[in-house]
């Protein structure tokens, strides 16, 4: 094998173990900097103050179970956002704890909605929501574009998973670029659900 190529080939395989390693988000964040109107606090969940919040985009499919949900349904409600896929282990990692919060605040002003990306078909969703007791659907989104209706320099999801919560008014108003668990989880989501 020449220089040449041997130079191509470990560029190559650079690449892909970067887009590898990219896949499922490592627990980075992406703070405010610049004028985003949000803030990142050091355990990694960034907020937005009531009157800086954006409008969360339009959020409407099919679920991995073949229903219609449109999230601006849920206007009114505080609404959690889990962006996960069934081969991430993070997203595999907080399940149980999504699973345990979603029920608990069932019936209380707050619904749980997933995203499930980057699954080429729904049966290994379904096994995931299955298989981890999740009960609150899950919209199915397996190239990424409901994730890119989110406008740039907001609160958006960046990384597989990404969890937001939108407040009673349809505003983006906490986002963690990592895995939670139940004591992140409920740090995001108490202040929003406290709000008038």
């Amino acid at each position: 094998m020449s220089t040449r190529s041997r130079a191509v080939l470990l560029s190559a395989v650079a690449a892909a173990l970067a887009l590898t390693l990219s896949a499922c988000g490592d627990g980075g964040t992406s703070g405010g900097g610049g004028n985003t109107n949000f803030v990142t606090g050091n355990n990694g969940i960034a907020t937005a103050a009531p009157g800086k919040r954006a409008p969360a985009p339009d959020l409407s499919g099919k679920t991995i179970d073949g229903r219609t949900l449109d999230v601006a349904d849920y206007k009114g409600q505080v609404v959690v956002i889990n962006v996960w896929g069934s081969w991430c282990g993070p997203c595999r990692e907080e399940a149980q704890y999504f699973s345990t919060v979603s029920k608990q605040y069932q019936g209380k002003g707050v619904q749980f909605v997933g995203i499930n990306t980057r699954d080429t078909s729904t049966t290994p969703a379904i096994a995931f929501e299955k298989e981890h007791g999740i009960g609150y659907p899950s919209l199915y989104d397996p190239t990424g574009r409901l994730m890119l209706r989110f406008k740039k320099g907001t609160l958006n999801p960046q990384l597989i998973p990404s969890t937001l919560v939108i407040d009673k008014h349809g505003k983006v108003a906490a986002r963690a670029l990592e895995a939670l668990d139940d004591t992140s989880l409920l740090k995001m989501l108490k202040p929003v659900l406290a709000e008038k």
